[in-house]
């Protein structure tokens, strides 16, 4: 199918793109184009799990964004990684498999947002999943999702676990079960020792469509409106311009940095930016950009020479993955299986908490800069992160340059309560990681985060150091109030055939990784789509 006029327009072709292009091209009298910028998804990179080690270093999977000057950073510039291939984000992520906790939905409802609670939203994770533990009340089978236990567990993630146990932790062997709270080890968006990713799960498997059409290398770069009505896209593929139009409707998936973008860039968002840049005003949606956030995050890297079991730059750690690349190609197993993060856990800042507000990811290498910077040696890290920050910032156009990155301001630490719960958590991981079970390795904690002692000497270091766990929300927020830019279907209010749907869209961020809630979020979308049709 090559059509210039179709029923669904997608815009993106990342975790939500995925999921509404695999689900709308189900019913064969129903068109649809998949509009994505980066390339196809055919790097090695992507479909062996360790590859991911890499991503951070790549220009042509990854957007690779900055946010600007952080002042509770201490003026630097923070990573911004965002996938640039079909599947998105969900390409180059860690694979984690996680939901979040049921009070994060309930908390959506409760705000305005009906049809949202997580009894409601269940179904959908349900639908989303294939988890090869089975079915039961909290999993799904039969989905296009693969979710599985790491096929080549590095022995590393037990005795991290053990080592928590030690620290007082209850063991969790499901996160996304009747309870989050404890430690344990993750599944994972594996399948037959591979990726699943989104385009994967739902993309790859239907190519063969007729009324499916996937354009890659094709960057949109405004809207079309006539009147208050979406219609179409206007978009650059091959040095030329291409006009696409939507006989139902315009889906915009580009996450939560490129849909508000490119809502600016079409006219739609605040009066007062737009006019800065000399955009025409095509209704005014002042919610647009606004209330971005994401999990602020920490890490700890304890150096353990002659560790080759862990990741590591050595002549030994070079031989260990010369030979898991012959079993990886082999046979799908061995250590290039891994998603680095292999274990971690929910715990509370204090026992006073109702529910966990801190996660832990536990790496099996070390990793300094996002694995940016070269490390040499055998070692593991730790992340801490907040699960719910209050710190709320802003994504704002620097030009009306569609190719042009956006002005990304997260607001990191900017409530103080933030670097309260970060610096209590920060002691908390630290005692996991000297207990016995990882102890007895003689590990020793690098020398920038071992000075600091004292909770002003902790603050220090984490306004040094922290960064992005790389889950920004927010952007285009549902809800029922005047900076909220979609209604509770995802439609952009005041504007007909045009819904955005991704992490965008988020009341508030999830307590956990995104992946899969933007995955139920396309899912419930797709339901509300075709009740619409």
């Amino acid at each position: 199918m090559q059509a210039s006029e179709v029923d669904y327009l997608i815009i993106g072709a990342g975790s939500a793109g995925s999921v509404l292009a695999g689900r709308l091209s189900e019913d064969p009298g129903t068109q649809v184009t998949l509009i994505e910028a980066g390339p196809a998804d055919r790097s090695v990179l992507i479909h062996c799990p360790a590859g991911l080690a890499l991503m951070a270093k790549s220009r042509q999977l990854n957007w690779g964004f900055e946010t600007v000057p952080q002042p509770g950073l201490n003026g630097r510039r923070g990573y911004q990684p965002r996938g640039k291939v079909l599947g998105g984000s969900s390409s180059i992520n860690a694979m984690i498999y996680m939901r979040g906790h049921r009070a994060d939905y309930d908390a959506w409802a409760a705000e305005g947002n009906a049809g949202w609670s997580y009894e409601e939203v269940l179904p959908y994770f349900k639908r989303s999943e294939h988890n090869e533990r089975g079915a039961d009340a909290f999993h799904g089978t039969g989905g296009p999702l693969n979710v599985m236990d790491l096929r080549s567990p590095n022995p590393f993630g037990p005795r991290f676990v053990e080592a928590a146990k030690e620290a007082g932790f209850a063991a969790n062997p499901d996160f996304n079960g009747a309870e989050q709270e404890g430690v344990g080890l993750y599944q994972v968006t594996h399948k037959n020792g591979e990726r699943c990713s989104a385009a994967k799960a739902y993309l790859t498997p239907n190519l063969g469509r007729p009324n499916l059409q996937v354009r890659t290398g094709a960057l949109v770069t405004r809207i079309v409106l006539e009147g208050r009505r979406a219609v179409g896209v206007e978009l650059l593929e091959g040095g030329q311009t291409v006009t696409l139009r939507a006989r139902r409707e315009v889906l915009l998936c580009a996450g939560a940095f490129q849909s508000p973008q490119l809502l600016m860039l079409s006219g739609i968002g605040p009066a007062d930016e737009l006019r800065r840049h000399g955009i025409a005003v095509r209704h005014e949606l002042p919610g647009v950009g606004a209330h971005l956030h994401d999990h602020p995050d920490v890490v700890l890297v304890y150096d353990l020479p002659g560790a080759t079991d862990l990741f590591g730059l050595s002549l030994a750690g070079a031989a260990r993955v010369w030979r898991g690349i012959g079993e990886w190609r082999r046979q799908r197993s061995g250590m290039l299986t891994t998603n680095f993060a292999e274990a971690g856990g929910f715990i509370k800042s204090d026992a006073a908490e109702p529910i966990p507000d801190l996660q832990l990811h536990f790496v099996i290498g070390k990793l300094v800069d996002h694995g940016r910077k070269t490390v040499f040696g055998h070692g593991f890290s730790c992340h801490v992160c907040v699960l719910r920050p209050r710190s709320r910032g802003s994504l704002r156009l620097a030009s009306a340059d569609p190719r042009a990155a956006p002005l990304i301001d997260p607001a990191f630490l900017q409530d103080p309560d933030d670097l309260r719960r970060m610096v209590l958590g920060f002691k908390q991981m630290r005692d996991i990681l000297n207990r016995p079970a990882l102890a007895r390795f003689g590990g020793r904690e690098l020398p920038a985060s071992a000075s600091a002692r004292s909770d002003a000497e902790i603050e220090t270091f984490i306004r040094n150091h922290a960064d992005t766990i790389y889950h920004p929300v927010g952007t285009c927020r549902m809800g029922t109030g005047a900076l909220d830019v979609v209604d509770t279907t995802l439609r952009v209010r005041g504007i007909e055939g045009l819904r955005v749907v991704d992490a965008s869209v988020m009341p508030s961020v999830v307590g956990g990784n995104t992946n899969a809630p933007v995955i139920m979020i396309a899912e419930k979308a797709a339901d509300l789509i075709r009740a619409q049709a």
